[in-house]
């Protein structure tokens, strides 16, 4: 079996065939500009393609909903020109076939479940922190929604006594996303993360933003792994960091093995590298072939 995949970022659209093993046959990726141009070039690459189902795993917020009359749109986005875009809508126009749809993050912890970092669990969450900040969960082996799909970029977090940086977030200034995604790195410090690194007290405040999200997240959804990816969690020092601001907010209350011992394999980051969007978007269209 053969499956189209779609990683749609903020940024750029990541395209490919994989198979049902999750392996990559063939991709391509450009820049998101407007929706005409950037779907023109997604339907100009699957065109005559041999796929079975299609897999798109999109930047949000989306209707992911079967049942509403705008499942399949990327709904309230700040990216203007994509506002109520029928993204899968689109899709159907061109090819007659079953096609899965999620938020890029979701998309992501299912392929970590089916070939990554949380293989062989039935629950993990999977956070990006780069341009932006999202996350996505499984549950019981299921993708989380319900009201919409989460939205842990924006949980709020307290401030580090040390950081005076207002935000960067243009709904909530100092959210997570505001204070820990890379614009907001680049905007307090006036340089990027990459520019940093030897910087110790950069990663100091941005670890202790990421573990507060963490210790959410093992309060609220107790997951069995967390994973940690995107462009920001290529500074390899924070992983440490994380997990040591993480036992101390937890404060001995979550007293399980994988928090006390074997922390080093609960806050990880993905198996998959940057594969995880596009093999979840493959992951998603298995899914959707087998109905």
């Amino acid at each position: 079996m053969l499956f189209g995949a779609i990683e749609s970022g903020g940024t750029k659209f990541v395209c490919g065939i994989g198979n049902e093993n999750g392996e990559i046959l063939e991709r391509v990726s450009f820049p998101t500009t407007t929706p005409d141009e950037t779907m023109g070039q997604v339907i100009e690459f699957f065109k005559n393609k041999q796929m079975d189902a299609m897999g798109v795993g999109s930047f949000g917020p989306v209707d992911p909903n079967k049942d509403s009359p705008t499942y399949g749109y990327i709904t309230s986005t700040p990216k203007t020109k994509w506002r109520n875009f029928n993204f899968i809508g689109e899709l159907k126009k061109h090819f007659d076939m079953p096609i899965g749809f999620d938020t890029d993050v979701n998309a992501a912890a299912l392929g970590e479940t089916e070939w990554g970092a949380a293989k062989g669990l039935d629950s993990c969450v999977y956070m990006t922190v780069g341009t932006g900040v999202g996350g996505g969960a499984i549950v019981e082996g299921k993708m989380l929604h319900g009201m919409l799909h989460p939205e842990m970029g924006h949980i709020l977090i307290k401030r580090h006594p040390e950081d005076h940086f207002t935000g960067n977030c243009p709904y909530h200034n100092d959210c997570l996303e505001g204070m820990a995604a890379g614009p907001a790195i680049e905007k307090r410090w006036g340089k990027k993360g990459i520019e940093l690194q030897e910087v110790d007290k950069v990663w100091e405040i941005e670890a202790y933003y990421l573990a507060q999200v963490v210790v959410n997240l093992v309060y609220t959804i107790s997951p069995k792994r967390i994973i940690l990816g995107g462009g920001v969690m290529k500074q390899k020092q924070l992983f440490p960091m994380i997990r040591k601001n993480v036992k101390e907010l937890l404060n001995g209350y979550v007293e399980t093995k994988e928090i006390l011992v074997d922390i080093d394999n609960y806050i990880v980051s993905p198996g998959l590298g940057d594969n995880a969007g596009l093999c979840g978007a493959i992951a998603l269209a298995k899914r959707a072939y087998q109905g």
